[in-house]
């Protein structure tokens, strides 16, 4: 499966809101959300990753604002598309906006969206977003039906959702792939991009880049921020980023 093809230069974007998080369990700005996000760009991430709640429990709209000014690589916005939201990101004009199906209270993302439910308010949005330049991505399970529907929106991409394959990883190794290489080989052939990510580490990345075709982009952050705790934040970087190599 190693000999799968793939997009040269699988980039990486560093989710921040575990700073955040850490930040307001204390109140004040220690640690510093901007100053992370900067190094983090200087230590050869590709892009920054942010998800703002309506709760503002870790990352705050203030935060996504003020991200904008210092984010020189790819600033990428996660989020359900609510009236608030869509007004964020029309205001700090992300290189992209990966759309999720989160209800407000959920903990974190845990499913890819029903396309087909949603599709005709998903390609209002959609269309929304691209009138400004902003590249869209849709948070989606390995479905072939609902593949071809994100399609059907006019999405820019798709972001596959990977839990399951982080935790058939710990099992099945490479084999536990497939379903997401099939995926990104069918989203491929309809024109879309393919983005990835959710439980994406140091012990499954390697496997994942290398058997999963056509990946553009890993959106990562609560497991490479806690190895950051204790490899430091430049080091866990370059490790991440050589997972992305092999």
């Amino acid at each position: 499966m190693s000999d799968s093809p793939k997009v040269q230069n699988t980039k990486l974007s560093v989710n921040v809101n575990k700073i955040a998080t850490l930040r307001n369990a204390r109140g004040g700005n220690v640690p510093d959300v901007l100053l992370a996000a900067t190094r983090i760009q200087a230590y050869g991430a590709d892009g920054i990753t942010v998800h703002p709640r309506p709760d503002q429990r870790h990352i705050t709209y203030e935060d996504v604002r003020a991200l904008r000014a210092v984010v020189k690589t790819e600033f990428n916005i996660e989020g359900f598309p609510s009236e608030d939201f869509i007004s964020l990101v029309l205001e700090t004009k992300p290189e992209q906006v990966t759309l999720v199906p989160d209800p407000p209270d959920v903990l974190t993302s845990n499913a890819g969206w029903d396309v087909i439910k949603n599709e005709a308010m998903l390609k209002k949005v959609v269309k929304i977003f691209q009138a400004e330049g902003i590249r869209v991505s849709l948070f989606m399970d390995t479905d072939e039906d609902g593949i071809i529907a994100a399609a059907n929106t006019g999405t820019n991409r798709i972001e596959l959702y990977t839990e399951g394959y982080a935790v058939e990883h710990k099992t099945k190794g490479q084999e536990a792939t497939i379903p997401y290489a099939r995926a990104s080989t069918l989203a491929h052939g309809l024109g879309l991009g393919v983005n990835a990510g959710h439980d994406l580490d140091l012990s499954n990345l390697s496997d994942f880049a290398s058997c999963v075709p056509y990946l553009s982009e890993v959106s990562i952050g609560h497991a490479l921020i806690s190895d950051s705790l204790y490899l430091g934040l430049s080091n866990t970087i370059a490790s991440y980023l050589n997972c992305l190599k092999s």
